[in-house]
């Protein structure tokens, strides 16, 4: 019965897909499974839901998922395709209200033997500006005395039903980078009379590479690449303007903020050999995933089936938000499948999901 309710959520979200915070179909759903339960529906903050089991406890342990799915149109001919044109859920987050669910049912059924009051939160917009933040911003776990949360990410090379995680750095902090040169335009003729805006940016983009090599611990991944570079007016005349759009991926505060010194000092250096001027902005971005070493000790003697991955992966997450205010522990659930995340054809077996949900049920009783 059970794999058929994880089943049916799963399916009955993917053909619903809907994105950032434009969620009214979903969050109908989601209320309609809920309301069954004896629990308390409210929301903090825009297109957010949360359920409230109170077991009479001093604390409440939070359970995450999040609800957007991707401006992305599906590739299937499965009979659960999405019935959105243009949209899908590419990143398994039906996945993961199908969990959370499921495990309303079970916190229902046992909660007067649990050692905590549960919080359930279904959030909006973590593919975008980050959902998770405007959770925070709400006051909801302070008011609800919350001193831990757990969330999911379903995760394709892992095998189907595979367990992971790690303690301490999980997942990157990310930070879009825009750098904008400007320059003085000329005829190719007589290079002297410009300053040359895309000279000036492929040596910026070439110097970053190896320096971001050269910067910090070896051990400590980081990652800087830029995907898009424009510059110039025609062939023949000296561009007076270059844009580089790139990500920052880093794993702590101290990496950052040293890698944006070494943009800006770079930047300045070759301002005065060219003549050009630099301009570099960082997006505020997600904060790194960073697990609670104590979380995840308990949490690894209560499931001996986790595994823990030798190193930190280079994607972000808006999870990290909720940890920046109380103890919170990410993991992992494979697939198996190999097919990409965010990828047009993005799918998976819906029997993974009964591992996490049985996680999920060992997780509440955790001291």
């Amino acid at each position: 019965m059970t794999q058929q309710l994880l089943t049916q959520y799963r399916r009955d979200l993917h053909r619903i897909p809907e994105t950032d915070f434009d969620l009214p179909e979903t969050l109908a759903y989601v209320r309609r499974v809920l309301e069954q339960y004896p629990c308390t529906l409210f929301s903090p903050c825009k297109s957010t839901l949360c359920a409230y089991f109170d077991a009479g406890k001093p604390h409440t342990a939070a359970f995450r998922a999040d609800m957007d799915a991707l401006p992305i149109a599906e590739r299937s001919s499965c009979d659960y395709v999405s019935h959105h044109e243009g949209k899908m859920h590419a990143c398994g987050h039906d996945g993961h209200m199908a969990i959370v669910l499921a495990l309303a049912g079970r916190v229902s059924q046992m909660l007067d033997k649990l050692p905590r009051n549960v919080l359930l939160v279904f959030q909006p917009a973590e593919e975008t500006t980050g959902g998770a933040k405007l959770v925070c911003e709400s006051g909801v776990f302070e008011k609800y005395r919350c001193d831990r949360i757990f969330g999911w990410h379903l995760w394709p090379d892992l095998p189907a039903g595979t367990i992971a995680s790690r303690p301490g750095s999980l997942l990157a902090r990310s930070s879009e980078v825009t750098v904008t040169v400007t320059g003085k335009s000329s005829h190719v003729a007589k290079p002297h009379e410009g300053r040359d805006a895309l000279f000036a940016a492929s040596a910026f983009l070439y110097e970053s590479y190896r320096l971001i090599e050269l910067l910090g611990r070896p051990e400590e991944p980081r990652l800087l690449k830029f995907g898009k570079l424009t510059s110039g007016q025609a062939r023949n005349a000296i561009s007076d303007s270059s844009l580089l759009l790139g990500t920052l991926r880093v794993y702590s505060d101290e990496m950052f903020t040293a890698t944006e010194a070494m943009l800006r000092d770079l930047a300045g250096t070759i301002e005065r050999k060219t003549g050009c001027r630099f301009e570099i902005a960082f997006s505020a971005g997600y904060p790194p995933v960073r697990n609670d070493q104590a979380l995840f000790d308990q949490a690894r003697a209560a499931l001996p089936e986790l595994q823990v991955l030798d190193e930190p992966l280079m994607i972000s997450e808006d999870f990290s938000f909720y940890q920046q205010r109380l103890p919170g522990l990410f993991l992992l659930l494979g697939t198996g499948t190999g097919i990409p995340l965010h990828a047009d054809t993005f799918d998976f077996d819906e029997s993974v999901l009964a591992a996490g949900l049985a996680a999920d049920e060992l997780l509440l009783f955790l001291n």
